[in-house]
Order: C-alpha cells, then sequence, then structure tokens
C-alpha cells in the first residue's frame, strides 16, 4: 500500500492531501520507508533531512486541521537538487570545497516551494557543481538509473530524475545548461522540462538566460503542478518573468480533450545532421508512426542551427570562467579535468569571439521564433543515446564518431538551448534492452503551460496507459 502511495500520480496525492484523506505525515512515511528500503542502490539522495521534515509534515496536517489556507503543494514531498541552496541543509554542489556547506537561506525557487506547502526532505545528487550529464562527485559517489542500476541516469539532474522514477519523489526540482533537465528526464522514461529564462526566479547569473530551472515528473501533469508552484515574478531579480503566461486560445484544452489529432510537428531525425545510435533512432522512429497514425500533422523540416554549437560552447565557457576561474588558482587539485578544461577555454577567450557568440545567440533565437510559427513544435531526439555504464564518464563516439569533449554528445539539446525556446522531454519508448528513449519536444517563447499540454497529449499516444505504469524492476 504504501508503494502504491509512492507511485500515485502527484496532482491525485495532492487532492487527497487537500481534501484530508490523507495526512501529510501519513504520505511522508510512505516515502521514507521507500527511500530507506529503495536508495541505497541508487544513491540518488544524498541528504536526508528526515527530522526537519517529519516536523514540516506535523505542521502541515496542523494547518490543515485548523481550516488553514494550503498551498498547491500543501504536504507533498521534496527534495531539492544539491546545487540549490536550502537553509539549514547541507548544501555541497556536488564539490568537496563544499562538503560540509550548510546555507543560511534558501534558493529563491525553493522559498516559493516552501510557500506553496512543500515538505523538503533532502537533496538531489549531482555532479561538481553541475558540470556534465553523468551524475558523480568525489563526496557522495555515482547515481545509478532505476531502469538498469548499471547504467546512468544522465544529469546533472540525475540525483532528481533517479528517485522520482523510482518512485522516492513525487517530482522534482532540476536545472538545465546543456541538458541537464531533458537529459536525465529522457534516460529514466520522465516528463523533464527546461523552462522559458525567467519562468523560475533563480540565483547566480542574473543575467543569463542560459541556465534555467524547471520541473521532473513522471507526467505531465505532474510536472504542471510543480512548475506552478516554482514559477514566480521577483522584480527585484533581472529576467523574471510574470508568473503566468496564456496559453493561445482554446489550446490547452483542445490538446488535453483531443490527443495530437491535428498537432502540427516539425520532425527532425537528427536536428541537423548529428549522430544518433541506432536503438535510439528505432524508438523515435516508431514515436513519429504512433504519432502520424493518431493524427498529427508531420513534416521534416528543422530550423537553421548551423552556429549554434560554437555558439553555444563560447557563451559555456564565459560562464565557467566567470563562476569558476578564481578556483584555477586557489583549488585546482579539487576540480575534475573535464571542469578545469571548460574553465580554461573561457579564459583563453577573446573579445571578438565573445562578441560573435552574443550576436548569433541573437540571431538563433529569432530563426527560431520565425520556424516554429509554422509549427506547434519541433520534435527531435532529446538524448542521441541511451544510458551508458555508470563507470564511464562521458560518450565519447556516436556511431563511430568521436565526441571530443565531455559536453560534445548533448548537442541534441544544446542546440535548444541556444534558442531560448522551451523544451521538454517525453518518454518516447524502450530500447531492445529495456532502456528509456526520450522525445524532445519544442515550443513557441513563453508558451510552457501550453507546451507541456502538448506533451501530455503525446505521451498519452507514445505510451499508453499500461505502459505508463509500468515502474523500474527495483522490487
Amino acid at each position: 500500500m504504501e508503494d502504491d502511495l509512492c507511485f500515485t500520480p502527484a496532482v491525485e496525492l495532492a487532492r487527497l492531501l487537500h481534501s484530508r484523506e490523507l495526512s501529510a505525515r501519513e504520505l511522508l512515511g510512505a516515502f521514507l520507508n521507500r527511500i530507506h528500503r529503495i536508495n541505497p542502490r541508487l544513491n540518488a539522495i544524498v541528504t536526508l533531512a528526515e527530522e526537519r521534515a517529519t516536523a514540516e509534515a506535523a505542521a502541515a496536517d496542523e494547518a490543515a486541521a485548523r481550516g488553514g489556507r494550503l498551498g498547491v503543494l500543501h504536504g507533498l514531498p521534496i527534495a531539492v537538487k544539491d546545487l540549490a541552496d536550502t537553509a539549514g541543509i547541507r548544501t555541497t554542489y556536488g564539490s568537496p570545497l563544499f562538503a560540509g556547506h550548510v546555507p543560511d537561506a534558501d534558493a529563491p525557487h525553493v522559498a516559493l516551494l516552501k510557500a506553496a506547502g512543500a515538505v523538503i526532505i533532502g537533496k538531489t545528487n549531482t555532479p561538481e557543481f553541475g558540470a556534465g550529464s553523468q551524475t558523480f562527485n568525489t563526496i557522495f559517489g555515482a547515481t545509478r538509473n532505476p531502469w538498469d542500476t548499471r547504467m546512468t541516469p544522465g544529469g546533472s539532474s540525475g540525483g532528481a530524475a533517479a528517485a522520482v522514477a523510482a518512485g522516492l519523489l513525487p517530482f522534482a526540482d532540476g536545472s538545465d545548461l546543456a541538458a541537464s533537465v531533458r537529459n536525465p528526464a529522457a534516460m529514466c522514461s520522465l516528463v523533464g522540462l527546461r523552462t522559458t529564462p525567467g519562468t523560475i526566479p533563480s540565483g547566480g547569473d542574473f543575467f543569463n538566460p542560459l541556465p534555467v530551472l524547471g520541473p521532473i515528473a513522471r507526467s505531465a501533469a505532474d510536472a504542471a503542478l510543480l512548475l506552478a508552484a516554482m514559477r514566480g515574478h521577483d522584480p527585484a531579480l533581472p529576467l523574471a518573468r510574470p508568473g503566468t503566461h496564456a496559453p493561445a486560445p482554446n489550446t490547452e484544452a483542445r490538446w488535453t480533450a483531443d490527443g495530437v489529432a491535428g498537432l502540427r510537428v516539425a520532425w527532425s531525425a537528427d536536428l541537423g545532421g548529428l549522430p544518433v545510435e541506432p536503438e535510439a533512432a528505432r524508438v523515435l522512429a516508431r514515436a513519429r508512426e504512433n504519432l502520424n497514425a493518431a493524427g498529427a500533422v508531420i513534416a521534416d523540416a528543422e530550423p537553421d542551427l548551423a552556429d549554434a554549437d560554437e555558439t553555444f560552447l563560447v557563451l559555456r565557457a564565459v560562464m565557467m570562467a566567470g563562476r569558476f576561474g578564481s578556483l584555477i588558482e586557489t583549488a585546482r587539485d579539487q576540480l575534475k579535468d573535464t571542469l578545469i578544461w571548460n574553465i580554461e577555454q573561457g579564459l583563453a577567450l577573446t573579445g571578438p569571439q565573445v562578441a560573435t557568440a552574443q550576436r548569433q545567440h541573437s540571431e538563433i533565437f529569432g530563426r527560431m521564433k520565425t520556424f516554429l510559427r509554422g509549427y506547434d513544435v519541433l520534435a527531435a531526439p532529446t538524448v542521441q543515446v541511451a544510458p551508458f555504464p555508470v563507470e564511464q564518464e562521458w560518450v565519447t563516439a556516436i556511431n563511430g564518431i568521436p565526441q571530443d569533449t565531455y559536453i560534445d554528445w548533448l548537442r541534441s539539446c544544446s542546440r535548444i538551448t541556444v534558442t531560448g525556446h522551451p523544451a521538454v522531454s517525453v518518454p518516447a519508448g524502450f530500447t531492445a534492452d529495456g532502456l528509456p528513449v526520450g522525445l524532445q519536444l519544442v515550443g513557441r517563447y513563453g508558451t510552457d503551460d501550453r507546451l507541456l499540454s502538448i506533451a501530455g497529449a503525446v505521451a498519452r499516444v507514445l505510451l499508453p496507459e499500461p505502459a505508463r505504469l509500468v515502474s523500474p524492476p527495483l522490487d
């Protein structure tokens, strides 16, 4: 019965909590019992604040008993990615330099989660400073994929995705620069949304639109619930957008009610000639067939992203040098090699290189905006490969084509990052070995709600009800 609760949709759990058919303490107990039993095999949740969470759940129940106004996440447990500050709970950023760090204040989106009534139960694993789409670090070790514990769950929100897929959490927050929400969502058969920049307020690089926050969940509806709590307008933060984005008239209701009939899809099998592993390509080709049979209007088309790779590499390197450049001098021996490489790439850039990348960034946004006027979504691979062995740091070749750096194999996502548009990964199916594959859907700027609605309709076609109810083989 407890495990049934752990795999109950978050939207249904929220209803049960609001109606007081379920108490926050009962729900927390179910998730904690599952965490104690399953998490040692996955290493997804790396810091557990059980005593604090128990007190928060009790306070939620007391407020409900008094008839207090309940937030949208009242009593729902969540663990926060270990890149985001949580007041009074250890936050390491995956770095030995911060192994004992306990922040005094919450990150902006964590404060919003608390205001919405969520119960913070701990922290999810991340690679060092979130760099890389394989979740491991020298403090906690590697996180494993619930669908096959020999494999990686991706990253950098790998701990979050593994925890949600395994029923340790109803949903989780993630952050996405190159691919870090979409990649682990795809590798764990989940929905993961890279939001429009500014939709969810965050600290750090206030003027940088590349890194964003987003929800990871087992369904689009659950992701939408979490997004409703994390989004918010803070007039003191640059790039912070208003709290709601209105969908096009009747569009959201249409995809919810009628499935994908009439959905205009631009389909790109390789997003501009990228190598895609044969098994991933096979699953995605089958997904296209299923969407077409369900009435989607699909055309082979893609925007011009020829300069997106160089633009991303330069802008990412600038960010890495700005954030971590001082550590090269003071703590080089405590940084992983790939991070050192990325920082040094940024420090070596010239003014003209940065200026060109900034200009191209704006041009790429404009091209995607124009392209999507003719389509509801662009569909492309989320990840070019299936989950790979957890001992392998990054993908060095795809179909025999070398991937020279630790971020080259992420281009199916990083090319979309540069466009500035929201993108969501939805479960597309499984390889012959039972490993998840994701389909990436890119929507119009600022239409995150509409994109999640479309994602829900697409997911219902690609994984009908019996398949969606299958959970990882952990018990």
